[in-house]
């Protein structure tokens, strides 16, 4: 408290604050630097706890730097925390008013625009309830119904539309994409890699408050990848090697940086006690960008029976893999035919470089046929 009532006075009175640092304090920003142009997409991406709310608080005048210039030109819409600016005891009807009047909203611009403000929100009979009794995705959606309203020159979203439902979400985006077309300005944190891939101009990665920009947000969703290996290899999660009469040893990876349209090998040998007839071995491979399976599917899809007896190797091929510029996870399980015991389930981390389309390596076979 001390230290806070001794920085308030020497703001008042138009001293700066001191860069040395007091005991255990941190810098949660430092030497940060963005320029986002009119009608850009900019997505801060980064570990948690790096900086990246704070760096939307201080854009949006919450904090007040102790070094350095923010300048904003325009009306800035935020939401950066669940229920910022609500008060708890407020109905829904009046936290609209009182929000819209923070985001510099006339009464008379918050009456006209009231009807489609709830419509947006979708709270429904809950409108005229104290928000208290509010869930967390409620909260967001009236919340992001306020600020996008409020005709922003600037947008500013935090990672709270992760509490919003898939309806919700996508609702969210249609919004954005259009104030984005009348020139608003967005900066968005995010940690769904796909949607950053989807719905950006370039990214900016924030890790221990310093901010590093990529015009190309591959790259940046490949440095943001490469902050949790700890400068090594990302480790194979072995997560299953035998069963209750298999055992399988020694096995062997293929490459683990691949280029766009390589193929990846499994080298399984195993001993068993007791003959496994008819296994099932199912391979996925999951790109960090995209929540879906890039490919998922089992020896049956194939018609492959793969049977286990004694000694012997069982060889897996995961042939041209069209993924380019991102990280992705290949895993490979087997169980018994009944699927009542795992016998083997490996998690492999692999990366793939950026491909030139110039170079044929990323392309897909597509026939164009005019008749």
């Amino acid at each position: 408290m001390r230290y806070g009532l001794t920085d308030i006075a020497r703001n008042v009175v138009g001293m700066h604050t001191p860069r040395q640092l007091r005991p255990d304090e941190f810098w949660a920003v430092r030497d940060a630097e963005l320029r986002v142009k009119e009608g850009e997409c900019v997505r801060l991406i980064g570990p948690n706890g790096s900086g990246k709310t704070t760096l939307l608080q201080l854009i949006n005048g919450i904090f007040w730097p102790d070094a350095g210039e923010i300048s904003v030109r325009g009306r800035v819409g935020a939401l950066i925390a669940v229920g910022a600016g609500f008060h708890a005891l407020l109905t829904g009807r009046e936290n609209i008013y009182v929000s819209a009047a923070v985001m510099g909203m006339s009464r008379q611009e918050v009456n006209a625009r009231f009807d489609s403000i709830v419509d947006f929100a979708d709270i429904g009979d809950f409108l005229d309830t104290p928000v208290k009794h509010y869930s967390s995705g409620m909260y967001v959606r009236l919340g992001f119904a306020i600020a996008v309203h409020a005709d922003p020159d600037v947008m500013l979203v935090d990672e709270v539309l992760a509490v919003g439902d898939h309806g919700f979400q996508s609702k969210c985006f249609k919004r954005m994409a259009e104030l984005r077309e009348q020139g608003t300005t967005i900066v968005l944190v995010s940690h769904d890699m796909h949607t950053v891939a989807g719905f950006a101009d370039w990214v900016a990665l924030v890790d221990h408050g310093q901010v590093t920009r990529y015009d190309n947000v591959s790259q940046g969703v490949r440095a943001y990848s490469r902050l949790f290996v700890s400068g090594q290899d990302e480790p194979v999660q072995e997560l299953v090697t035998e069963g209750r009469y298999v055992r399988f040893h020694d096995v062997r990876l293929g490459e683990r940086r691949l280029a766009p349209g390589d193929s990846f090998r499994f080298g399984l040998p195993f001993e068993c006690t007791r003959d496994y007839e008819d296994v099932e071995v199912e391979v996925s491979v999951h790109d960090e960008r995209d929540p879906e399976p890039f490919v998922h599917v089992t020896n049956r899809a194939y018609r492959r029976r793969v049977d286990l007896r004694g000694r012997g190797q069982l060889d897996v091929e995961v042939g041209r893999l069209d993924l380019q510029a991102s990280m992705a996870v290949i895993s490979i399980a087997v169980c018994n035919r009944q699927r009542d015991e795992q016998l083997f389930w490996w998690r492999v981390p692999v990366e793939f470089a950026a491909a030139p389309q110039a170079s044929g390596r990323c392309f897909v076979p597509i026939t164009f046929d005019v008749s």
